[in-house]
């Protein structure tokens, strides 16, 4: 039970200064300054100073007793624990002001203090959490409560534990001392209070950096934004990025290039992917996306060229990895399964120094696994150090390394005949040689320099620097058959090296005019890549579809040597502007120049684009939980070539419109957004109807639909992730194209439900379930829709019990064995999906 020594116990303080010292001394990093204060965010808009004494005029207005509320709230913006002979010291460090004395009870093992007239503002996030700080003590949480105020939990392992209540240099401190467990308390212990009434939903994510890079909450912003939070890919045993994107409605898997990549659409239009805002496009990553390091996966739709580049009016997919934490962890898991599934892995973090002022993080993984493709094996190595330095309170320096090796042999899939049906061969054929495989070597180096200039004022510099190798033979259907039977084969004898090099520069001012807020975000990219590549080719040799044989015989060979490079500069400027606490404006534009340099055996062709591309969008609140938005944004994408008069090509542009509206169905619990668009891709290169040698750029494509996403929390323990998208995209103008043919991996209707529910009480408290339901509508495989694949519905299944620092999950992928085709590049790469599946998954936290 919580003791209060009166002699330690300090009253709270009047409120002193004005608010405008308040926002000061908040102002920590990563911390989003907001004009609404009906804003769930940390750190509060700047308001009046409150009145000195008690006969100053009493607030008139709502807006005025919400700003003195808000003004007389504590911040916590630290949280430290401290080893102790007895136990364990948890102290609250706060900017200004004294907290109140907390009222507690205790439930189980847990004992919870709750702190009133306080809240978070915290440098590493939204909560603060520790497993095992010390001997007796399995778990400190330090939460925000859904009415207000700040909630302390401290789970014993046996027992409830004590704690007394002190005050010291103007924070507060929790002196803890670890229960000693009786024989009630054997019978009756419950492990875990936090739960997710307390602590949060973790499937509901407020933020997003990805969005304006100005940490704004979702919504906030004038664009569609979806989130893939850690414990979404955790519960469904995610081993693969195109399981995670899938959960974001209008997102697909299309093509994997040989199973050596993963490439995503998004409304209509193949999305650009990055890494912590970096681009990583086949140039940076030459195989497909380790998630071992990803903390979560951000998306973002519609044309997003002014703070991204160069891109198809999409959207972009941005991998989030997972930083160094200033407290210790350490997680070992492993995960076995189906066809021969192994891996291991661990995620390690803490300080190295006593201050925590250096910390690190280390991801690592291995997986080898076979495939219920025949002979399809792969094996990669993985290893992520990361390392950050707080070199004041203003200023950090992360540097981040990556590695991975991959080996895998290149695997088409299956094959569309003459009748423009996918052959009817069984799936797990494959068409290619076991014993023929690419090797692939992976660098990342990562720099970030996060400096805070005063409250209104901060930089963020970040440099990247990426090397690839691929090495070793493909043998792979390279053409269509004359009797749908014999298809040519080819083998390659690959020899490519992949080299980027990236810098970003961000400048962030916030001020105002008269009563009018800004956020001003100023920056500078430029990046530089080279792709080399000096294949040797043979022909010559067939293989049977029907009873395929691994004996190939190939009377013709070749080689030719390709070089590829490229400088881009981007300068973009944009300005959130708060013109009333609930009316939010976002103006900006973005100016780019691209050049790029390629070379075939000696024959030089060069492309160079300039294009600028604006942003306007606008979010009105006409009640706090609801946010309407409408959006007019562009795009640009280089394209190379020349025309019939030797001139370079354009580069074609994206035009997007968006209206929509962002609900907080429940607060900080249950988020959604229904999104209406309407995109046009011009400048599409389309055969010269007078020199069809050529192209010409008369080409259009457009893509409209509707968005449905829904995700967080309904009740304590009850967590849903869903969406529905319609997508009507289509060939609007071409020379050459059908009008009205639909887009290549584009389906009109696709649906995704995610459902999980964990017991909260009793002695099966931690055991959970989990259930899915994904459906993909009819696709075409080609722009000439000579043919289609069918649409198909995937059913999954999670049990998982988590228990102290265990946790022990079962997935069960294609519950019903469904057999369906998961995308195409073209009638020579049909991609099956996977069979019935099955993964185990232990891992433990220490």
């Amino acid at each position: 039970m919580l003791e209060a020594n009166p002699s330690s116990v300090r009253l709270p303080s009047t409120v002193s200064g004005s608010a405008e010292s308040i926002v000061e001394t908040s102002a920590e990093p990563n911390a989003t300054r907001l004009s609404s204060p009906q804003s769930h965010a940390e750190v509060h808009p700047p308001i009046s100073p409150l009145p000195d004494s008690p006969t100053s005029r009493p607030a008139t207005t709502v807006a005025d007793w919400v700003a003195q509320i808000e003004a007389s709230q504590v911040q916590i913006t630290g949280v430290r624990l401290e080893p102790t002979e007895t136990g364990l010291s948890i102290v609250l460090e706060t900017a200004a002001g004294d907290l109140p004395t907390p009222t507690t009870q205790t439930v189980g093992n847990a004992l919870t203090a709750d702190i009133p007239n306080a809240v978070l503002a915290l440098p590493e996030g939204e909560m603060f959490e520790q497993f095992g700080p010390a001997e007796g003590i399995a778990l400190v949480s330090v939460t925000s409560l859904p009415d207000g105020g700040v909630r302390v939990s401290i789970t014993g392992t046996d027992a409830p534990p004590q704690a007394e209540v002190s005050t010291e240099a103007g924070n507060l401190v929790l002196s803890v001392v670890p229960g000693v467990a009786t024989a009630a308390d054997a019978d009756e212990a419950i492990q875990v209070i936090v739960t997710g009434e307390e602590a949060g939903s973790d499937y509901f994510v407020p933020n997003a950096s990805s969005t304006l890079r100005t940490d704004t909450p979702i919504r906030d912003t004038p664009s569609s934004v979806q989130v893939i939070p850690q414990q979404v890919i955790e519960d469904q045993g995610a081993t693969n990025a195109r399981e995670v994107v899938r959960n974001a409605a209008g997102v697909n898997f299309a093509e994997s290039a040989g199973n050596r990549d993963e490439r995503f659409i998004i409304r209509g239009f193949e999305a650009e992917q990055f890494r912590n805002g970096f681009r990583d496009d086949f140039l940076s990553s030459a195989t497909q996306t380790e998630l071992a390091n990803v903390d979560r996966v951000e998306i973002l739709k519609g044309p997003a060229s002014i703070l991204f580049g160069r891109a198809e009016p999409a959207g972009i997919i941005n991998f989030v990895t997972k930083k160094p934490l200033r407290e210790p962890f350490y997680e070992i898991a492993f995960t076995a399964g189906s066809f021969d599934f192994y891996r291991p892995t661990l995620d390690f973090s803490g300080p190295l120094t006593e201050n925590g002022n250096l910390a690190y993080r280390l991801n690592a993984a291995y997986e080898n696994a076979g495939s219920f493709r025949d002979g399809v094996e792969t094996e990669r190595f993985f290893v992520a150090p990361t390392l950050s330095w707080e070199i004041s309170p203003d200023t950090e320096l992360s540097l981040e390394f990556s590695y991975l090796h991959d080996t895998r042999p290149i695997d088409r899939g299956l094959v569309v005949l003459s009748d423009d049906e996918v052959a009817d061969i069984p799936f797990d054929t494959f068409l290619g040689d076991p014993d023929g495989r690419l090797d692939f070597d992976e660098t990342r180096t990562e720099l970030y320099l996060d400096h805070r200039f005063n409250s209104n004022l901060s930089l963020r510099s970040l440099i990247r620097y990426t090397t690839s190798d691929v090495n070793g033979s493909t043998i792979e259907i390279d053409g269509e058959s004359e009797d749908d039977r014999n298809f040519p084969i080819s083998d390659t004898r690959q020899d490519q090296s992949f080299e980027t090099f990236t810098i970003q520069n961000d400048l962030i001012a916030k001020f105002d005019t008269g009563e009018i807020e800004h956020t001003l975000l100023f920056g500078l990219e430029y990046a530089n890549t080279f792709f080399g590549s000096a294949p040797t080719i043979r022909t010559g040799a067939t293989i049977d579809i029907f009873d395929p044989s691994r004996e190939f015989i190939f009377d013709e060979s070749g080689s030719f040597d390709f070089e590829q490079s490229s400088d881009s500069i981007g300068i973009y400027l944009q300005d959130q502007i708060a013109l009333l606490d609930n009316l939010k404006l976002v103006v900006g534009g973005r100016f780019d120049t691209f050049s790029q340099e390629e070379t075939f055996d000696g024959e030089v062709t060069e492309t160079e684009a300039d294009a600028f591309s604006p942003r306007v969008g606008i979010v009105y609140q006409p009640i706090q939980p609801v946010s309407l938005y409408a959006s007019y944004t562009r795009s640009f994408t280089p394209v190379s070539g020349v025309n019939i008069d030797n001139e370079p090509f354009d580069p074609e542009r994206g035009t997007g419109f968006e209206i929509g509206v962002k609900t907080e169905i429940i607060e900080d619990r249950l988020f959604s957004t229904l999104a209406f668009y309407d995109t046009t891709l011009t400048n599409v290169t389309t055969e010269d109807p007078d020199n069809p040698n050529f192209s010409v750029q008369t080409g259009e494509q457009r893509s409209r639909g509707i968005e449905l996403d829904v995700q967080g929390e309904i009740l304590p323990g009850w967590n849903i992730f869903a969406g529905y998208a319609y997508t009507d995209a289509e060939v609007t103008e071409d020379n050459e194209i059908p009008v009205g043919n639909r887009l290549v991996n584009v389906p009109e209707h696709n649906f995704n439900l995610w459902t999980t529910y964990t017991l909260q009480e009793g002695d099966l408290a931690g055991l959970g379930f989990g259930a899915g339901v994904f459906y993909v509508g009819e696709r075409a495989g080609d722009l000439d829709n000579s043919f289609f694949v069918d649409d198909y519905v995937r059913v999954d299944a999670a049990i998982y019990y988590e228990r102290e620092n265990y946790r022990f999950a079962l997935n069960f992928k294609n519950l019903f064995d469904a057999e369906f085709i998961e995308g195409t590049a073209g009638r020579t790469e049909v991609i099956p999906g996977a069979p019935f599946t099955v993964l185990g998954t232990v891992s433990v936290k220490f």
